[in-house]
């Protein structure tokens, strides 16, 4: 569906990726799984990840996203994810991530120039500096799941 009003567009856009965060945020045996971290199968003597060797998908349950293997572990069958969260991976392709460094780094060129112009009374840009902490994993609290007016 296509909207023309731009609110609307907006609206609509984040509905669905509220309805398809919340969905995701616990597995079909209602375990939460909102927090995805990335565990390395392999690291160097350093310490640093190697990532040349793949890497898990874990909960901050450590229960892994990822199921099943070609292997004796996954019983035969092939790798795959709860529907709820490929679902959610699918919605927030790269696309998403260009749009959101996008935005992003708009907001920053914004602040600069309100820097540089002395401008009083304007507030930081809340939204995008909530969204920037969580990317680089500096706010863990969960965000609102519920329903905005």
């Amino acid at each position: 569906m296509t909207h023309t009003n731009p609110a609307a567009t907006l609206r609509a856009a984040a509905d669905m990726l509220r309805a398809l965060a919340t969905a995701a945020s616990t597995d079909t045996h209602g375990r939460p799984s909102a927090t995805w971290t990335v565990r390395y199968c392999f690291t160097a003597p350093t310490g640093e990840p190697r990532r040349e060797h793949g890497c898990y998908l874990h909960t901050e349950g450590h229960v892994p996203l990822l199921r099943g293997s070609s292997g004796s572990h996954g019983r035969g069958s092939r790798p795959h994810l709860h529907v709820q969260h490929a679902e959610y991976i699918a919605a927030m392709d790269p696309t998403v991530g260009l749009a959101l460094a996008d935005w992003l780094h708009d907001e920053a060129t914004y602040l600069e120039h309100l820097e540089t112009t002395d401008a009083d009374g304007l507030d930081e840009p809340e939204h995008a500096l909530r969204v920037a902490r969580l990317i680089l994993g500096e706010d863990h609290a969960p965000a609102r799941t519920g329903e905005r007016s």
